[in-house]
């Protein structure tokens, strides 16, 4: 046996999915401790010794399904014969294969992503709730949502990308984290712009409408509990004088299900708290005749969350116009949400999944959400899956998996123990990406993985295959934008790095120090390597980065060069964050500590003031000079050939 072989054998995954071995962010093979093993094995639990025989069978046409012949009822309702090989004009779909016990899912992918032909745009990242107006009750919503996406329109963008709506429990305290959602179904009510509701959604019109503003709209940083609780005042007076319209009832019937047990489980947080796990044991099951009890007795109630949900579809609808709107998938939940309790077969108990110690962060990371166990999903028809990513592009035209390994394997944590002692778990993912073509092909809608931090080899190639845009950044890369990939979406941060600004004048640094626990020289040998990916500072000039910043380039500058750097980039899609384009310095969310205001820094201009803000206009007008250029260019080689 080769070196090669022992390091493969070493890396490969047991008999449930956990890697045993894992690399480094340094290239070094570290052992998961048996303990570790044991808890993780317990808490998934062992496979049904049938799955094999009746989890879903995910393809591709052309390819071979291995049962010989076999009908299959499709989604269509026509029953059709299938050979072995799934022929080239075969529907693409959720169908059901015809067994001697029953049936089995089989799902027929396209196998790639939807990406429009001969397309490349630039648009803005945009944190909703930092985008504020003068019209805003104290939290960015949909209608300044719908100022921003006009705005970049008019400056020729052609998409917006965007933090997670999802919803979180209708209780106090209001989780503040777009990516720790309760679903990732359902959107975030408080994103509502409650002014002018009575007009437009309500069989009756009695004026203006509900104002939300008038407490929610103090302070420097985003108040939700004072937001929620002015926001859902208003709507509830508003539910209570002003029916819904009658076309309210007849979209809420064609939801189904889903809606009614997220509506059912905003009543129950109401009645007994936002965790499931605290509830009556006769809660705790969705199906229970206690449950449907409550949902009677309280159906009133129940409407007026399905409402809700019936005003954001409305409301997200008008702030996406005719552009596509780009919404992040977190890459999971609360585990005491409502996904959890609707799935809780599906989700693993006592694990939160999370990231190994790196480079940038030497203790690891937990986000606090439970994982999908991998054989569940498959036993569930990997339906707890394919309602989230159809969810989360409904209407939008795009999405951004948040830490797309994630559809490979997950960092995955026993209760109770540090990030440090977590384990690898693999996943299905060349199921889970052709589900996502699949949607991808039905939506219309682009797909973006955010593949940051350690990628494993092969990941990247398989979401090239799939036509997932690829994630680069200007603070990660080694070469220069010029040379990026085409299938790609450039950037220059996240919300969880650096903006220019906080760089540049070295108040990110100072942020971090006051919150983080990084030995200082550590924090100043990072920046200063982020400080040399920028234009006029770069390689030996980073030594003396110390002495440039805040010094003899203007901020503004800076930002505006680094843009039409980036601009050069041949990727699909380009960004610009809003905090940089109006050098706002604190980055939105600074990761492993919570004695910070994260995801609560509003941005420091207006919405309303964007077509007058100058360094604003100066970096639109960068990206969309290269987006006219490049088009220019590719007119120039369409004619000549």
């Amino acid at each position: 046996m080769t070196p090669r072989d022992d390091a493969a054998q070493l890396l490969a995954p047991d008999d449930w999915g956990i890697h045993r071995h894992w690399l480094d962010a340094r290239g070094e093979l570290v052992e998961v401790s048996e303990g570790s093993l044991e808890r993780l094995r317990t808490a998934m639990g062992s496979p049904d010794p049938d799955l094999e025989s009746r989890a879903p069978l995910v393809t591709r046409r052309g390819r071979d399904l291995g049962l010989g012949g076999v009908d299959v009822d499709c989604e269509d309702g026509v029953r059709r014969r299938v050979e072995g090989r799934v022929p080239d004009d075969f529907p693409f779909g959720y169908h059901d294969l015809v067994t001697s016990t029953g049936s089995r899912r089989l799902v027929v992918s396209p196998g790639r992503c939807w990406l429009p032909k001969d397309w490349r745009a630039w648009g803005p990242t945009v944190q909703v709730y930092a985008a504020r107006s003068r019209r805003s009750a104290g939290i960015g919503d949909l209608a300044d949502l719908r100022t921003v996406r006009e705005w970049s329109q008019r400056h020729g963008a052609g998409f917006v990308l965007i933090n997670p709506l999802h919803a979180v429990a209708p209780t106090f305290p209001q989780e503040p984290s777009p990516y720790l959602p309760a679903t990732r179904r359902f959107r975030n009510p408080i994103y509502l712009r409650v002014e002018g509701l009575v007009e437009e959604t309500t069989s009756e019109s009695k004026g203006a409408g509900p104002d939300a503003r008038p407490s929610a709209s103090a302070g420097e940083e985003i108040d939700r509990d004072a937001v929620w609780l002015a926001k859902r005042t208003a709507l509830e007076s508003q539910f209570v004088s002003s029916p819904p319209a009658a076309d309210f009832d007849c979209w809420r019937a064609e939801q189904g299900d889903s809606l009614q047990e997220f509506a059912t489980w905003c009543v129950l947080t109401e009645l007994h708290g936002p965790d499931w796990h605290s509830w009556d044991t006769e809660l705790r099951t969705p199906s229970s005749a206690v449950v449907r009890e409550v949902a009677s007795t309280h159906s009133q109630r129940v409407r007026f969350h399905a409402w809700l949900q019936w005003l954001l579809e409305r409301q997200f609808l008008d702030a996406a116009g005719d552009l596509k709107v780009i919404q992040d998938l977190p890459i999971g939940v609360g585990g005491g949400g409502a996904d959890a309790w609707v799935w809780q077969d599906t989700i693993v108990k006592g694990v939160t999944v999370g990231a190994p110690p790196d480079i940038f962060n030497a203790q690891g990371q937990s986000w606090g959400s439970p994982p999908l166990a991998p054989w569940r999903l498959r036993a569930a028809d990997y339906l707890p899956f394919v309602e989230s990513i159809r969810a989360t592009m409904a209407g939008g035209g795009g999405i951004r998996i948040d830490h797309v390994m994630g559809l490979f394997r997950l960092w995955w944590i026993p209760e109770g123990a540090s990030a440090a002692d977590g384990a690898y778990v693999r996943y299905p993912s060349q199921d889970l990406l052709d589900i996502v073509a699949l949607e991808s092909h039905r939506a219309q809608s682009l797909v973006v993985g955010e593949d940051l931090g350690t990628v494993e080899p092969g990941v990247r190639e398989s979401l090239r295959d799939h036509a997932v845009l690829s994630y680069r950044l200007l603070w990660f890369e080694e070469e220069e934008p010029v040379r990026w990939p085409e299938i790609a979406m450039a950037a220059i941060t996240t919300h969880d790095l650096p903006t220019v600004a906080g760089l540049w004048t070295g108040s990110d640094l100072a942020d971090q120090l006051a919150h983080v626990p990084t030995p200082r020289a550590a924090l100043e040998r990072d920046q200063a390597e982020l400080l040399g990916r920028l234009p006029g500072v770069r390689g030996d000039d980073a030594e003396d980065a110390e002495d440039t910043v805040g010094g003899a380039a203007e901020v503004a500058d800076v930002i505006v060069a680094a843009h039409r750097r980036l601009a050069e980039s041949p990727c699909v899609l380009v960004t610009v964050t809003l905090e940089d384009a109006v050098a706002q310095q604190p980055r939105p969310n600074l990761p492993g500590t919570t004695t910070r205001a994260n995801w609560s820094i509003p941005l420091p201009v207006l919405v309303d003031d964007l077509p007058d803000h100058p360094l604003a206009a100066a970096v639109v007008a960068v990206l969309d000079e290269a987006m006219q250029r490049g088009r220019r260019s590719d007119e120039v080689r369409r004619l000549d050939q």
